[in-house]
């Protein structure tokens, strides 16, 4: 017993000395882990010197890397691949993977949809409304013809109301002169043309029945049995289809009376009216469309005033030829000609068929051989002499454009639209000229001044109508429906 004592104090002693041993090991296995920073190389020392702890320091380098993964990959990062792992490449971005072609062609198809939806809402709201479009277009068209009326009587000292007034109302009825004329000579020569239109059936049925396409008289018979059993049978029909010619004649009327009162303001008052417009403008594109106003209107007013004096030449020499070939409703079939001659191309072609199926079916194959060549050869005057030299190259449309624009304003506002059609592309191409003209003078006015050799080669040209020392756009003072 007097030995136990002793042999626990060397135990004690023995796991003390083991625990300062692992205390001294673990502590020298922290400094190698961490080992101070190098010193920087003295400014002589040799660089083949640094070559042999090469393999220490990538040694060091690969435990500070483990020890520095191994908090990241226990705080649910990712850790980066060993330096032995192969390289993978990086995909490339999206937009870099799709061509360039492509996305040109997809950044103007998605403007070209955001252009065509606001067109569609546009022509949606203007369907909306196409009674009041038409009326203010037809006044801004009678405008065109009248103010250069308004103009000359202020220019003899008359006030402007008055010489607004006395314009006005001699336009209105001259206009409604002729449609009286037209109504008059048509209702005067209705029971001679319906006798001569029964007696060129009869011709055509005894034409028929001696031609070589072996028609029977029970088979002409039979066509028009079916004529009148189609006409019985459609009485309703024919009855709404009477009711909206009411509406329609009241739609017409309501029209007319708006166009009349759009007249008179825009012949008192257009200058106000475009400034007013102009105020609308944004005022970066202000100067632009200030200069291009009055050369939008004075193209329209060359337009109107052309047609007419174009329109009333054919009404004249077509109308003498069917009336000295015989044929009725001479006048009526003028005045005809005189208002479809204001729809370009398609207008002429309309107005001389008609006149040629009277001439068939009234005076026969001779006078109608004979009203045709009088209608081609005064068109083709027309084409190739009178609008050339009244209308000038100022307001000429090319006649793809014209038969696209008739055929379109026919489609979406009848024969008001296909009237329209045609002055909205010349004013239209005026603007549009202009405005690109304008354009490039502007970049050209705030590009850096030329200098040198090169200062007569870009040097800026007028605008198209501008004096010189007149900046584009400054003339005119205003556009539009002016008062003198």
């Amino acid at each position: 017993m007097s030995k136990l004592p002793g042999w626990l104090s060397r135990l004690g002693a023995e796991l003390t000395d083991l625990g300062d041993r692992l205390e001294q090991r673990r502590a020298e296995t922290e400094c190698e882990e961490t080992p101070p920073p190098a010193a920087p190389p003295p400014p002589d020392a040799v660089p083949e010197a640094a070559a042999p702890a090469e393999p220490e320091a990538e040694k060091e380098a690969e435990k500070e890397a483990e020890k520095e993964a191994r908090p990241a990959a226990t705080a649910g990062h990712v850790p980066p691949p060993p330096s032995y792992a192969p390289s993978v490449a990086a995909r490339p971005d999206p937009v870099a993977a799709i061509p360039w072609g492509m996305r040109v062609a997809a950044e103007a198809g998605w403007r070209l949809l955001v252009l065509a939806g606001t067109l569609w809402v546009l022509m949606w709201i203007i369907s909306a409304v196409q009674l009041v479009v038409l009326a203010f277009v037809a006044a801004l068209l009678v405008t065109a013809l009248l103010q250069p009326t308004v103009a000359r009587l202020r220019h003899h000292g008359l006030p402007r109301g008055l010489a607004t007034a006395v314009t006005a109302v001699l336009g209105f009825v001259i206009m409604g002169l002729v449609g009286w004329f037209v109504v008059w000579q048509v209702m005067d020569n209705l029971d001679t043309l319906s006798d001569k239109v029964r007696d060129g059936i009869e011709e055509l049925k005894h034409w028929l029945l001696d031609s070589p396409f072996h028609v029977t008289e029970q088979q002409i018979n039979d066509v028009a049995k079916n004529l009148s059993d189609t006409i019985g049978t459609n009485t309703e029909q024919i009855t709404t289809a009477g009711l909206q010619g009411v509406t329609v004649m009241v739609e017409v009327l309501t029209g007319m009376l708006l166009a009349m009162f759009s007249t008179l303001f825009l012949l008192y008052d257009g200058r106000r009216i475009w400034q007013w417009v102009l105020k609308l403008v944004p005022a970066q594109a202000r100067p632009g469309v200030a200069g291009a106003g009055p050369r939008a209107w004075r193209t329209l007013t060359a337009y109107v005033r052309g047609t007419v004096i174009v329109a009333l030449i054919d009404a004249i020499f077509i109308g003498l030829g069917i009336f000295f070939l015989d044929v009725p409703m001479a006048v009526p079939l003028a005045v005809f000609i005189f208002l479809f001659a204001f729809i370009p191309l398609v207008g002429a072609v309309i107005s001389g068929a008609l006149a040629v199926v009277v001439a068939l079916v009234t005076q026969g194959v001779f006078a109608a051989l004979m009203v045709l060549a009088v209608v081609l050869a005064v068109q083709q005057i027309e084409g190739h002499v009178l609008q050339p030299f009244i209308l000038g190259r100022a307001v000429r449309v090319h006649p793809l454009a014209v038969v696209l624009s008739v055929a379109a304003g026919g489609l979406m506002a009848g024969i008001g639209g296909a009237v329209v059609a045609v002055p909205l592309v010349a004013v239209t191409n005026t603007v549009v000229g202009y405005l690109r003209t304008y354009g490039q003078e502007e970049a050209l006015r705030h590009a850096p001044a030329p200098h040198g050799a090169t200062a007569l080669d870009v040097a800026p040209t007028p605008a198209p109508g501008a004096t010189s020392g007149t900046a584009p756009g400054g003339g005119g003072g205003g556009g539009g429906p002016k008062d003198g």
